[in-house]
């Protein structure tokens, strides 16, 4: 079924059965819904309990805003445009969409990689710097681009042919997606150089701790440290990695990627969204102590935002 005019190039309906449909919108709406209510739940824990008003954890609640407007600004409607190949939100919100698509997916990657720095040399400053630069490069680079429409400049006849009336394209030319790889590769490459910085840092820590309980427990932080970190880079790289080298693959040989499986690399990236609070609740006990303040309800106490949530020997790290 065709849902716009009878021209030529109309998009149309993708044609799933009601059961595969059902299935479909339920695993994306859930990861929507993990999205923005796993992490609201990180900046409520964060500027709730004093305790966690520390410049790291300042940090980490606004890589959870990114993530929270990527739930609440992107997913929704990416649902419903994977779904029924059609873009049923008006050409302005069109571009809109593609802005806060591409902000907010890097703030989260930028906000990531400020919080896998060495938390010795972080200061309110400094934390304060690395969140008003993510946000910054991130805004500007996806607005000064999808916004203005430069990003198709060399390719518009390519675009056009491919378009049809009702989608929502967001096609880049070759010098643009250079940029857009680069993004992507400076902080990866960031990332796992801390990995194994951490890494070895850990081992050094574990073999000079010998018998002395205080070097024990900086060999513990330290190897937690690096695993936490590990396990945030590898859903990162698994995350984005297909999606980068499609774009590189689309942009040099006419965007020949069948729409199914770009929606498939797309929705890989929009899943680190919701990955992230599923990482704390595992790796970080100062949230699964929130969560379960929040959730009994205690957290409406007039004492409770000066609970003890931190522990010595696991949570000093973060």
């Amino acid at each position: 079924m065709n849902p716009f005019p009878p021209e030529t190039w109309s998009c149309l309906k993708t044609p799933y059965s009601p059961g595969p449909r059902a299935i479909l919108y339920a695993v994306l709406s859930f990861g929507a819904l993990l999205a923005v209510f796993g992490n609201l739940l990180v900046i409520t824990a964060i500027l709730h309990f004093k305790q966690l008003h520390t410049s790291t954890k300042f940090l980490i609640a606004s890589l959870a805003c990114a993530d929270f407007l990527v739930g609440v600004t992107v997913m929704p409607f990416s649902t419903v445009r994977s779904l029924e190949s059609c873009w049923y939100f008006g050409e302005s919100y069109c571009k809109f969409h593609t802005c806060f698509d591409n902000s907010f997916c890097f703030a989260s990657l930028f906000h990531l990689c400020c919080i896998s720095v060495d938390r010795y040399i972080f200061t309110d400053l400094v934390s304060g710097i690395c969140i008003v630069l993510s946000w910054f490069f991130s805004i500007t680079y996806s607005f000064s681009i999808f916004h203005t429409g430069v990003n198709e400049e060399g390719v518009e006849d390519l675009v056009v042919a491919l378009t049809c009336v009702g989608g929502c394209p967001a096609s880049m030319n070759q010098n643009w997606v250079l940029i857009y790889f680069l993004l992507f590769f400076i902080p990866t490459v960031f990332l796992v150089a801390k990995y194994q910085a951490r890494k070895m840092e850990s081992t050094a820590s574990q073999v000079q701790s010998s018998s002395e309980s205080y070097k024990e427990r900086v060999a513990k932080r330290e190897r937690k440290a690096a695993e936490t970190l590990g396990i945030a880079m590898a859903a990162f790289l698994v995350s984005w990695l297909p999606y980068i080298i499609d774009a590189i693959i689309d942009a040099h040989m006419n965007f020949i990627t069948p729409p199914y499986v770009y929606e498939i690399l797309v929705w890989c990236v929009y899943y680190n969204s919701a990955m992230n609070p599923l990482i704390y609740a595992f790796f970080y006990p100062w949230f699964q102590k929130a969560i379960k303040l929040i959730a009994s309800g205690k957290v409406l106490r007039s004492d409770s935002s000066t609970i003890n949530l931190l522990s010595e020997e696991t949570d000093v790290y973060c």
